[in-house]
Order: C-alpha cells, then structure tokens, then sequence
C-alpha cells in the first residue's frame, strides 16, 4: 500500500477554512442503474461527524454510532428492501462538527479529517457474489469522485443555552427551493460538485475516522408516532378538535396570511424522536417548534437555579420553556412534493409548542409528527407484588430506562445525553433485570477504559470530547466489570478489563494521607476534580460534595476506594490471581482502620470528614456495605439516620445503595417510606423518574429507575448465586410486601418464582431452567 492509493473517504473539494469554524450539512449522491435482475445489496457506512443514509428518499440508517480518538465505527447496512429496477439513487447527509469541543454536540468526536465513508456491493439475489464478479450483474459502491457534493447553508446548528452546551443539536433552518427532492431520482444534480478522494496519506487507518471497527450494538429502531392531541391553545383560528385531527392525519390546516398561531400538543409521555413537519405554500412563514418536558412555574431552586416544577401537566398556574427549532418556510411545497422540516437528531419532549406566524401567502400544515428512537430494549421480566402504586412505579421506571439508552447509556436525554459512570452502573443493573442484554454494557465498560487518564482516573462521562472528572467515579466502573462478572462470567472480558482497574486503584492508593485515608482529591464543581456525591437538598451549595470537603478530604471518597478494592479482589481472584486478590483485600482492610480511627465519631457514627462533626446517611450506608463497621453498629448507624432527623439523606441518585444497606442490615422494610418519592412523582403527574429529590432539573434520569432491580431481584429474589449464573440464589427480601409472584430472565434462562408470607415464614415456590442448580434463602 502506497501513500498515494485511494481510501473509501471523500469530501467535498471546496470544503474550505470556514466551513471547519461551525458545524455544517453537506450532502451527497450517488446514482446507480439495476437491470432486470432481483437485487441484493450492502453498503458499510461512516461519516465524520454524522450521516443519515437514504434510498431512493427513504431514511435507512443513522450514525455511525459513538466513538472516540482511537475507535471509530462504520455501520453495515442491508439496502436491498430499498432499491428498485432501473434507476436508484443512494443520498447522504453529512453533519460535520468544528475540531472545538464547544462547537459541537460534546459525545460525538471529531478529527481533522471530516469525511464521509461508503464501501459495498449491489448484484442479482441468488448470485454469489464469487460466481459475479466481472460479469456485470455485480455492482461495487465505492467512495470516489462520481458521488455529487453540495453544502447546506441554509442550516445552523445552535448552542441550547448560554453556558454549558453539550448538545448543540437544535437548528434554525431556512427552506431552500434548490434542495427540493434532493434524495430521490428525479433530481437534477448537474451543477453540484463532484466529490475528491482521500488517499492513504490524508486518512491514515491508525487513527480515526480510518481506524473502523463494525457496529458494536444494534441499530436503534424508529417507530412512526402521532401525539396524542391538544394540551392548551394559546391563540388560533382552529379549534382542538381540528388541531387533534391535523395531528392524527386526518385533515390539514391552512393558515391564513399574516395570522399568529400558537398551540401546545401533548406527546402523552416522555418522548425521544426525530421530529417530522410538511407545508404547502406559505412563504416566508417562520415556525418554531419549543420542546419541554414539563409545564413549570415561575419560581427557581437549587444552585442551577432551575425552574420550580409542581404538576407536570398544570397548564393553567405553569407554563413551557425548553429548548427550540426555528424554520423559516420557503414556499415550494405543493400538493405533490412537500416542502419539508426533519430534525437531524431526534428530539427529547414530553409537550412541544408550534408558535408559527404566516407571512404574504396561506401556509397549510399537512402533518406534524415524529419517528420515536432508541435502543432496542426487550423487557422480558415481570413482577407482581402486593403494593398495587408498584404497577405504575414500574412503568415509568421502564420508560425512564428506555428514554436513557440510546448509542450509549445517558444521564438524561434532555440536558446532556452524556455517558457517565455511576448513572451507568445502575441503569446496566437494571438492564440486566429486565432483558439480560449485556451488548450496550459491554460498549459502555469498554467506552469508559478509553477514557482513562495518564493518572489511572476516568473520565466521569464518557465519550466526551472534554476532560471532566469526578475521581469516585472509576470505582462504580469497577462495580460495573464486577456486575457483568456475576451476570455472564466472561474471563476473556474481565482480564481485558483488569488493567485499568489496577490503574484507578493506584490512583488512590497513591493519594493516600499519611493517616492512611484518601487525601483531598477534589472539590466543588469547577475545580480541577469535582467531589460530586450525591444532589443532597444540604449539598446543593457545594455541588453535591459533602460540605466537608471544603475543610479537607470527604470519608465517601475512601468509603469508594474500599469498595471497589473489595470488588476488584473478587474479579482477581476469578481469573485466578488470588495473591493479588488477597492484597487488595489487605489494602483495604488498611483503610478500614483508618476509617475507624480518624472518621468516627463520638457518637459511634462515620463522619463526612475526618474529625468534622458533620454526619449523612451517605457514610453509614457505604461503612455498611464495605464492613467497615460491625454489622449491629452498621445497622444502629443505618437505622439512626431513617428515624432520626439531622442526617443528610440519599437521594433518587444513590437509593440504590441505600437500599443495598437496608437489606444487608435487615432492615429492608424502611424501603416502604423511600419509595414515597416515586409515588410524588406519580402524583404530579411524572411518566419517568426525576433527577433528584431537591430539585427537578431532568425529568429523566434513569438511576431512578429503580423497581426494575427491587422488584425481581431482591423482592422476589432471583440472583446469580456465583460468576456468569452457573447457580442461582432465590432468595426474597419481602420487607413490607406480603407477597409477590413473577418470571425473571437470566442469562440462563426464564426464572419463575412467587411467594407468600404465612406468620413468620414464606411459602415459595420456584421453577429454574433445567439443568441450572438454585439456593434457597428464606429471608424472614
């Protein structure tokens, strides 16, 4: 291979300096002619930043998904239900992002190379593709020079807020006659450009974008939604009825000249989609499109200084605000071809509001809907327990999980979409529950190695274009490679793993004080390194940092460094490094002591920091999970801070592991008064679980999706007993429910089990996949 032989990369030949100073569309087509013959074809596809593949008009896949510096994908993409006899054409939209981290969209990478990628092959169905070769009933689909090119201007890309912008999706868009019909075969290209080549030299296979390995997780799906209807008209000269029935489908709505509308329609839950409106006419119509999760009041909280949320659907004391799409309509549109707004990437709303303000002409609406998105998850595991409000706890815990997996696992799918580690920890738990699918998991741990730093930290969230680092963080990184061990048992994952494990650990290892405690290794948001906890209402000042940390190190930072030493013993020693296993052990019994000597109170408590008088229910949870303390002085502590006021209390974030404590103390039936806090959600009319008890910045984020790990694991019990399920624990922690029956799926197979609490016994009864062994625990 020489430096001057072709890729499969092209680019536009007049892309120049400016067009890399903000993000941009460029597109492309390829015209390709099929003779009489039925057709199969593949085409592998990537693009540097992003591309939306059409045939024939038809949207037929979106990518590649997330990558990095090191790792880039390319999508491998059946187009053959697409084409058609005679003439085919294959259209490409390229979103290229600037170099800057602030001027695009923070987990999509980019290089200095954009491009776009296309490799693949069309022939006769039933025609190897050996036996073709040559004899003209095989086409190749290369990316070269005969591939038209033209750059969108008419497009921008947009900064959602003033100051922290990680998404940069929401477009102002203007109409343009020239582009109409661009992805179909009757277009006319002839004055587009014609695509340049890179070779080898200009696109080395090394690094990215060149360096491409296959798709790692499933295609997303796309399923055609319609709204539900109306939620409020604020001003219109159509009433609901005709708006719900423009909404289904079932009728346009011509708007007159120089007339303002404005309508807010309700999605009916929590949404991720890709937005779709058409138009007849209407010439220098603007339309602006407002995507809110929730109707909000006029008051702030938190140190965000978020809008107060009450009843998510109070349309009368709240309003909408969110974030925004302008198009500005250029009149083309007919009654044959509609002119066209598509959003490029898929939209996160519960209600949306259509404010549109005709110009000189009519404009008529002829549909407004939206293709939902997201990772194909199959629930396979269902549970009944005795609290009926579970039924809906579970639903929006499901939804809330959904919304939160799309390339990769998110923290919210509104504010960030970002990847970060403890979120992740417990949403792929929660998967694991539900579908025992561990492909975006997998993704994930290995997303989060290619984080790691020369100082052996991860990033906190990760793909990340920007450095940004909580240091307890890699410990749930840790947990996550323990949790897929007792799932699957895969050897060959956790080795490939073990490495970086061993880094973070030497990270805090080597930030010890001479006391033999983690140091201080960060502080409030904004800093070098942020100590975030938990969004504790007390911790809103700092952050979500225990206040302690402003005096000196936090004792949750070493709570953390035991745990996962702990952990990472347990993943040595099934690979069979049991020396090693033994030391890590050993370390963290040397910071156990530690703990006990300089971060114990008079009281018998865990203080938030070495000898400050300052206690959370935070510190006695995780002195309870790691042994720390004895268990009766674990479940004294554990105990004081549900039924005592004063303590800092775990929040939607960490209830997970509060739980966790509870149930290893026996003291499972207090989760009774926590789940009180979903059950609000419900009342205020919440479909997927909020951020955070204090304030309500996200309305989705899916550590709150909690029931779907509760119900089938600890109520009704079913867990691996040792690595990769090769035995499985039944073992029910009723806590306050008086039954509960359901099927579970492992990965080795469908686990049936249901119970009843008799007097001071349970009755279980239980069926496993044959040829599995099971423990039984009666936990009362």
């Amino acid at each position: 291979m020489g430096f001057g032989d072709k890729t499969n990369w092209i680019w536009s030949p007049s892309w120049g300096k400016e067009d890399e100073e903000i993000p941009g569309l460029l597109y492309f087509r390829k015209e390709i002619e099929l003779g009489d013959l039925p057709v199969e074809g593949t085409l592998n596809i990537s693009a540097d930043t992003r591309y939306k593949l059409y045939v024939n008009g038809t949207l037929v896949a979106v990518g590649p998904c997330k990558g990095d510096r090191q790792v880039w994908y390319f999508d491998t993409v059946d187009i053959a239900p697409y084409l058609k006899k005679g003439k085919n054409i294959i259209a490409v939209s390229v979103l290229r992002y600037p170099v800057n981290p602030a001027m695009g969209n923070h987990s999509l990478f980019r290089t200095f190379t954009p491009g776009l990628y296309v490799q693949g092959w069309v022939s006769g169905q039933n025609i190897s593709k050996a036996e073709t070769a040559g004899t003209g009933t095989e086409q190749a689909i290369t990316a070269d020079e005969t591939w038209k090119c033209r750059k969108n201007y008419n497009v921008q890309f947009c900064h959602e807020e003033e100051g922290f912008s990680p998404l940069m999706f929401h477009e102002k868009a203007a109409g343009d006659s020239a582009f109409a019909g661009w992805k179909t075969t009757e277009y006319d290209d002839s004055d587009w450009e014609n695509a340049r080549f890179y070779v080898i030299f200009e696109m080395p296979p090394a690094v990215s974008p060149n360096n491409l390995f296959e798709r790692p997780i499933p295609d997303l799906y796309r399923k055609k939604r319609t709204f539900k209807g109306v939620m409020d008209i604020k001003k219109s000269v159509f009433t609901a009825d005709q708006w719900t029935a423009f909404l289904h489908g079932k009728q346009t709505l011509t708007i007159p000249a120089n007339t303002e509308e404005m309508v807010e329609i309700d999605a009916g839950e929590e949404m991720t989609g890709y937005i779709y409106s058409a138009f007849e006419g209407g010439t220098d119509s603007k339309i602006q499109f407002l995507y809110a999760e929730a109707y909000q009041q006029d008051g702030f909280a938190g140190p965000a200084h978020v809008p107060e949320k009450r009843d998510r659907e109070d349309k009368v004391n709240g309003h909408l605000d969110g974030y925004k799409d302008v198009y500005q309509v250029a009149g083309y549109g007919t009654e044959k071809q509609s002119e066209c707004f598509e959003t490029y990437w898929f939209r996160t709303f519960r209600f949306v509001q259509i404010k549109i303000q005709t110009g000189v002409e009519p404009l008529i609406l002829k549909r407004f809907d939206y293709e939902e998105t997201g990772y194909p998850l199959e629930v396979k595991t269902q549970v009944e327990v005795s609290d009926d409000s579970m039924k809906d706890i579970w639903e929006i815990s499901e939804r809330t999980l959904r919304r939160c997996m799309q390339e990769t696992y998110t923290d919210c799918p509104y504010y960030e979409q970002l990847q970060y580690i403890m979120d992740s920890r417990t949403q792929i738990l929660y998967t694991y529950a539900v579908s025992a699918d561990d492909r975006l998991a997998r993704q994930c741990m290995d997303d989060m190695r290619h984080s790691q730093r020369a100082d052996g930290l991860l990033n906190c969230c990760y793909p990340n274009c920007n450095p940004n680092v909580i240091p307890g963080f890699s410990i749930y990184y840790i947990l996550m490679v323990y949790d897929h061990m007792m799932y699957f048992g895969d050897k060959k994952l956790v080795k490939s793993h073990i490495p970086y494990i061993e880094n973070v650990l030497n990270y805090f290892r080597e930030n010890l004080t001479d006391q033999g405690y983690v140091g201080q290794v960060g502080t409030v948001i904004g800093n070098r390194f942020w100590s975030f906890i938990d969004w504790a209402e007390e911790w809103n000042p700092t952050s979500g940092m225990p206040p302690a940390g402003l005096k000196g190190p936090i004792t949750m930072e070493s709570l953390l460094y035991i745990y996962g030493l702990q952990h990472a013993a347990k993943l040595l020693d099934f690979i069979g490094r049991k020396e090693d296993a033994a030391a890590y052990i050993q370390q963290a019994e040397a910071v156990q002591n530690s703990i006990r000597k300089y971060c114990t109170g008079a009281n018998g408590m865990i203080q938030d920091g070495p000898g400050i008088e300052e206690y959370s229910q935070h510190c006695q949870v995780f002195a309870v999970l790691t042994d720390t303390v004895e268990p009766e002085i674990g479940r004294r502590n554990l105990q004081k801070t549900v039924e005592e006021n004063g303590f800092t209390q775990c929040t939607v974030a960490m209830r997970f592991y509060l739980f966790r404590a509870l149930e290893k103390t026996g003291l499972y039936q207090y989760s009774e008064r926590y789940w009180d806090t979903w059950k609000n959600m419900l009342k205020l009319h919440c479909t997927t679980s909020i951020e955070s008890d204090s304030y309500a910045r996200s309305e989705c984020h899916a550590w709150g999706a909690l029931a779907l790990y509760e119900l089938p694991i600890i109520i009704l019990g079913v867990r691996p007993a040792e690595p990769g399920y090769k035995s499985i624990l039944i073992s029910p922690k009723p806590g306050y429910m008086t039954y509960a029956k359901g099927s579970v799926v492992t990965p080795v197979g469908k686990v049936e089990v249901s119970w009843k609490k008799e007097e001071d016994k349970l009755q279980i009864n239980y069926k496993i996949p044959e040829g599995v062994t099971v423990k039984i625990e009666d936990m009362m």
